[in-house]
């Protein structure tokens, strides 16, 4: 990657089957300085040195996107742990504090008095298919750069 640059994109995230699952779409396009860890590297790849009105067909393998999953991050924890929920479910998410830092974990079932948790990110081990817009490509300020953020 060259110099760092500031890119705003239009986005349409499919499934595998081609059925669109997430979009910008009345909503805020991906805004991000390039190099600065906010967006994840295959897009970073798909759009570096491009220019406003290109669009991409990208196919994104998780190594380059979320990751792949980690069947560590699925452990058990005692229901104890989630005393005051009224009736847990699967699928429920909640927020821990390890101390390190906090992470969120879903409840994906249960075990007698366990509960199996997955931390994982809910896209490790899915191939990513997006097709990207290109709105907004140009060289970021200093500013920009030390802020890791566009501020325009």
């Amino acid at each position: 990657m060259a110099e760092q640059r500031v890119y705003r994109l239009g986005y349409q995230l499919k499934n595998r089957e081609g059925e669109v699952v997430d979009s910008s779409a009345g909503a805020e396009p991906l805004h991000f300085v390039s190099g600065c860890g906010q967006m994840i590297e295959g897009i970073e790849r798909a759009v570096d040195g491009r220019e406003v009105g290109e669009c991409l067909e990208v196919t994104i393998p998780p190594a380059l996107a979320y990751g792949e999953h980690q069947p560590e991050k699925v452990r058990k924890m005692p229901r104890s742990m989630f005393q005051g929920v009224e009736k847990l479910e699967e699928g429920m998410k909640f927020q821990t504090d390890s101390g390190d830092e906090a992470q969120v974990v879903k409840v994906v079932g249960f075990e007698d008095d366990q509960v199996l948790v997955d931390a994982n990110h809910p896209l490790a081990g899915i191939t990513l298919y997006f097709d990207l817009e290109i709105l907004e490509a140009r060289d970021a300020s200093p500013e920009e750069i030390e802020a890791g953020e566009p501020l325009a």
